[in-house]
């Protein structure tokens, strides 16, 4: 089963027992990917700092001996905030820091794949290549990836590897859905300049077949199915009015709701969405699409 279960509010929004309660469903279903991140999630703390849910993550993996190595853990490093201000970047001392600190909290030995979370400008981006090419070699990381960064800085980053001889980014971590919002319009909670994916991000998914796209937020804050939750404004144009009579015809005929149809319609592209859950209703809807064939281009 390609979808993965995003962890990023346990430990703060959802409280351990429901966490626990979540990944148990998750993995008795066939699930095996997991997605958190070391800043998750700062805002909802009241430290302002995150790791609440790779520790969360950490606890359950120790509930559960000889589960480890059957799951995809993956996790990220680069917007942590700074006490200072800002982000924490990433530099190879921040990288090889956090890694470890990631590993500690998670209770493993190896992280399966390990995300660029945002970018870095500062940092010369051999150094940043450098430092996570040094985690595969010394065989405390697997895979790497890269989340909202531009196309041309992960084709440079990957020739730096190919040049350096050390392991390159083969995943993309960004945002998309069934509907798109208009070009330019600003997105609420959506800040990431290169968060989206675009026709050239599947463009060169296509050309580069060792890459693979995980999705973020793939049901725009469940606006699929919730009347409390409407569309932002910025997705409210021709397109949308199109697409999603067409998703409603194929939901009605399925005779299911419109998210599991988004969901289903992405694993049919071969990309992995992360379903971020509150509770085990919406886990088992995110769970039901990957029984789903939809008819939808």
């Amino acid at each position: 089963m390609d979808l993965v279960l995003g962890t990023m509010y346990f430990g703060t929004r959802t409280d351990e027992a429901t966490s626990f309660a979540m990944l148990d469903r998750f993995v008795e279903a066939g699930g095996r990917m997991l997605d958190t991140a070391n800043c998750y999630s700062f805002w909802s703390s009241p430290s302002g700092h995150g790791g609440q849910s790779e520790a969360v993550l950490g606890r359950w993996l120790a509930a559960n001996p000889g589960l480890r190595d059957e799951l995809v853990i993956a996790t990220k490093v680069g917007v942590e905030p700074r006490d200072e201000g800002g982000v924490e970047g990433l530099s190879a001392a921040v990288i090889e820091r956090e890694s470890a600190r990631s590993l500690e909290r998670l209770g493993i030995e190896t992280i399966d794949l390990y995300w660029a979370h945002g970018e870095d400008r500062a940092t010369d981006l051999e150094e940043t290549v450098a430092a996570f090419g040094a985690l595969v070699s010394a065989g405390l990381v697997r895979r790497l990836g890269a989340s909202n960064h531009p196309t041309w800085r992960v084709e440079r980053a990957r020739a730096i590897a190919a040049r350096l001889g050390v392991e390159p980014w083969t995943a993309l971590q960004l945002t998309t859905s069934y509907v798109e919002p208009r070009p330019g319009a600003a997105v609420p909670g959506k800040d990431h300049r290169f968060g989206f994916v675009t026709d050239e991000t599947v463009d060169y998914l296509d050309e580069h077949p060792d890459l693979e796209l995980w999705v973020y937020s793939p049901l725009v804050q469940g606006s699929y199915d919730r009347a409390d939750r409407p569309f932002p404004e910025a997705y409210d144009h021709p397109g949308t009015t199109a697409r999603l009579a067409e998703l409603t015809r194929e939901a009605a005929a399925l005779g299911v709701p419109r998210s599991q149809v988004v969901l289903a319609w992405m694993l049919s592209k071969g990309w992995k969405p992360i379903v971020g859950v509150s509770t085990l209703e919406q886990l088992d809807s995110a769970l039901a699409a990957a029984s789903i064939r939809p008819a939808i281009s």
